[in-house]
């Protein structure tokens, strides 16, 4: 299941936006419908994004006390890999660099959004993210066998200098272990 967190000063925005999101079918986020949550306050989401893990942020860019931008930075101090969008009702090119640059928000998206671009957003940042997440479990999987492998290969020449040839075993037909300088008597 994923959990997104709608944060804007105005509620009507918030409903309109869970409105949208609670139309996701579920075979579009993995087989869940996502679990939204919506506050009018970036301290009160500050303090929820604090205490349980969130998979996405979707905030105003400009909201009292707290840009969206400045949210967004507080939010990825707390979870650095959440997902982010922006929205704004003000086409500021500024805003829109600001937000790349500053959090590397997913999308920037306009108010009003049109419902199909809003939704296609949602499920791209969640797959993505999601994608982000497989892949460095992968590589921590690959680092662990790599270190493993290296100590093994560092055993191996420590005993090789240790007791030369010691590694190279000659079998016998049969399977055993030949050893030189023996023979049968």
């Amino acid at each position: 299941m994923y959990r997104i967190l709608l944060v804007d000063d105005e509620p009507n925005v918030l409903s309109a936006v869970r409105r949208v999101l609670a139309t996701l079918k579920p075979e579009e986020l993995d087989g869940d419908r996502p679990e939204i949550e919506t506050y009018t306050s970036t301290e009160d989401a500050l303090k929820r994004v604090s205490t349980m893990p969130v998979d996405l942020v979707i905030s105003d860019y400009r909201m009292p006390g707290m840009s969206g931008v400045e949210f967004l930075e507080q939010v990825i101090q707390r979870q650095p890999g959440v997902a982010r969008l922006i929205m704004s009702a003000y086409a500021d090119l500024d805003a829109v660099i600001d937000a790349i640059n500053k959090v590397q928000v997913f999308r920037f998206i306009s108010k009003p959004w049109h419902d199909f671009e809003l939704k296609s957003a949602v499920t791209q940042a969640l797959a993505t993210r999601a994608l982000i997440l497989e892949n460095q479990r992968l590589a921590d999987t690959v680092r662990r066998q790599r270190n493993r492998l290296s100590r093994q290969e560092a055993e191996l020449r420590r005993l090789e200098a240790e007791s030369p040839g010691i590694t190279r075993l000659k079998r016998a037909a049969d399977g055993g272990i030949l050893i030189e300088g023996f023979e049968d008597e």
